[in-house]
Order: C-alpha cells, then sequence, then structure tokens
C-alpha cells in the first residue's frame, strides 16, 4: 500500500504510477473523449460528405472541444450496398449514417411522398418542406433523425430522344430513383424501370435503357454526360430527400451535454446547408453536360401543364391510401404546413 506522506512528497512518482494503473485524476467537467462512428457510401467529394458530414464533424467537435468527435468511413468502407446502411445503423455497426431514404423507399413511404408533383420546386424549398413535415415523417424511423434534406428535383437525361414535348416519352424505358416514382413516369407514357445507380451510365451507353430521371447532381459523378444528348428539365416530380440517422442507443447512452452537443451541431443550418450544396452540385452537372456538348431542353409552360395533367389522375389515386395512421393527402398536407 502506498504511503500518503510518501506520495504528498513525491508527486511525479504518484502520477507515473496512476498512469501505469490505467487511472487519471478527473474533473466534472471534462468529459472521457468519445469518437462516434459515421458511415456512409459517398465520395471524398460528394456534397453530402463536403455539405454535411464534414460540417457536423467539425460542428461537434469544436462545441465539445474535442471531447466528442467523429471517426468518419466514407465511399462504402463499412458496406458497398447503399440500400444497407439503415440496416447498419440498427445492427449498431455505425453510430450515425448518412443515405437516401429511395433506396429503401417502402420502409420511409412518408418520406418518400417528398418526390410528388407539386410538393416543391427547388432543393431550399424541398428542404423546408421536408422540415414542416419532420414530426410527421420522424414516425417512421427506428433511429434518431439530425438532418433531413433535399436535392433539386430531376430531370430527364436521354440517349437518342429528344423530349420536347409530351409525345416524345412514349415508350421510353427510363430508369427511376424509386419505386414511388414509377407511377408517375408510365402516366407519361415511358415504362420505368429500377437498376442500380454504378450500372446507369453503362446500360444507357449501351442503349439497353433510353434515360434516366436524376437529379442534375448525378451527372458528374456518374459521367452520364459522356452517355447522354438531351437533358429535358420541368418534369412534374418533387425531389428526392438525404437524412441523417443516429443510432437510438448510441444517443441516448451520451450523457446530457453530449447529446446536447448533437442537437446543436445538427441544428436546421445543417440541413440548409445540404440543399445548398445539393443545388450547387446539380448545377455543376448541368454545366458538364453543357459543355460535353449534351443539349439542355426546358419544357416550355404550356408542355408543363400537359405533363401535370397526364400524372394528376395517379396523383389523385393516391391521395387516399393510408400511410399508417395518416393518409397520403394528410401527409402532402404537412409538407405545406397545414
Amino acid at each position: 500500500m502506498l504511503n500518503a506522506s510518501a506520495v504528498r512528497s513525491t508527486p511525479l512518482t504518484w502520477l507515473l504510477l496512476l498512469a501505469v494503473s490505467g487511472c487519471a485524476p478527473a474533473a466534472d467537467d471534462a468529459p472521457a473523449r468519445r469518437s462516434l462512428v459515421l458511415a456512409h457510401f459517398m465520395s471524398p467529394l460528394s456534397s453530402v460528405r463536403n455539405d454535411v458530414v464534414v460540417p457536423f464533424a467539425e460542428r461537434l467537435a469544436g462545441l465539445s472541444g474535442g471531447r466528442l468527435t467523429v471517426t468518419e468511413y466514407m465511399g462504402g468502407a463499412l458496406g458497398s450496398r447503399p440500400a444497407g446502411y439503415y440496416s447498419l445503423l440498427l445492427d449498431g455497426v455505425a453510430d450515425i449514417v448518412a443515405t437516401l431514404p429511395g433506396y429503401t423507399s417502402a420502409t420511409f413511404p412518408r418520406t418518400m411522398l417528398s418526390v410528388y408533383p407539386g410538393v416543391c420546386d427547388s432543393a431550399i424549398d424541398c428542404t423546408v418542406a421536408l422540415q414542416r413535415a419532420r414530426p410527421v415523417l420522424e414516425r417512421e424511423y427506428r433511429a434518431r433523425v439530425l438532418a433531413i434534406w433535399s436535392a433539386p428535383p430531376p430531370l430527364l437525361i436521354t440517349r437518342d430522344r429528344p423530349v420536347r414535348r409530351l409525345e416524345d416519352m412514349q415508350g421510353l424505358k427510363l430508369r427511376v430513383s424509386s419505386r414511388i416514382e414509377m407511377p408517375f413516369v408510365e402516366a407519361l407514357g415511358a415504362s420505368p424501370v429500377m437498376q442500380p445507380i454504378s450500372e446507369v451510365q453503362q446500360n444507357l451507353h449501351n442503349g439497353v435503357i433510353d434515360g434516366v430521371v436524376i437529379q442534375a447532381g448525378g451527372i458528374l459523378p456518374y459521367q452520364l454526360q459522356e452517355a447522354a444528348a438531351y437533358v429535358t428539365t420541368g418534369l412534374p416530380l418533387s425531389a428526392a430527400p438525404f437524412i441523417l440517422l443516429m443510432n437510438r442507443d448510441s444517443y441516448e447512452s451520451l450523457s446530457a451535454r453530449e447529446r446536447n452537443w448533437v442537437d446543436e451541431a445538427t441544428a436546421a443550418s445543417l440541413s440548409v446547408s445540404g440543399a445548398r450544396g445539393a443545388e450547387r452540385t446539380g448545377a455543376r452537372g448541368l454545366r458538364a453536360a453543357r459543355d460535353a456538348g449534351v443539349e439542355l431542353i426546358d419544357l416550355p409552360a404550356r408542355e408543363r401543364a400537359r405533363f401535370e395533367d397526364a400524372v394528376a389522375g395517379a396523383y389523385r389515386a393516391q391521395l387516399s391510401r393510408k400511410l399508417g395512421d395518416l393518409t397520403v393527402a394528410e401527409i402532402i398536407a404537412a409538407f405545406d404546413g397545414r
């Protein structure tokens, strides 16, 4: 046993013994350091990483004085299948994930209503709509929603046929991002198909598909400008959401002070940052397409009205459908703040 007087006379010896034994004096205001595992499948240059993941990590480290940080696994390091990231979170493989609900749209039917016609018309507008409906949407997640934001509404990229009017849609085989878009694409006269995004560029180049319904931010990452001849804007669809989620057990295991740091680091401004980043990425994609010689077609007002009329029946047919205790119409009203 250590002699107290000896310890007082040799403080350096005491500190060394504490270090060897794995103990150290602790102050109440200096909690142990902890790092949260954050996983996503996006590239290092993606807007999701640069405008949401990195700002969140920097804010969290700043607010906590480096006591609560993020360890990032990007580019699919913890799982190559984008659709599997929600499961990774629930299984506790990661504390936090950034993903797209559209990859598992059947799991998040309320959130995916943000792609319905007329909900919103820009990344910022769509993000604001998601924030309005957030109390209704959060009920379908078995995780804590840290941030939710939107890309701009999708556009149409085609290989051989320019789409300038409704009739040009007839018979086109189009890859869509989620099943929820399918009835609207069918109402326009095209045949929607689901394909892994990693295969789309090659399939478009080889004519396996005629086109892609995708937000403009997807052009550069998948080099779609190399396989396309035309881009048409003005489709009657709203925008697909992105989301940052935290495992509930991981969140509850934090101290009250640590939870406050996480909450403050994921304030509404983080979602707005994601939306603005998505808009910038989309603008770069359109510039790359134009520079590659792709013709950009903006549907005139008269044709936009015809497209909207064509999907109106499919839209009305869905309004009475129940998603839990609410109808589709009631959830869409929540996006509008009603």
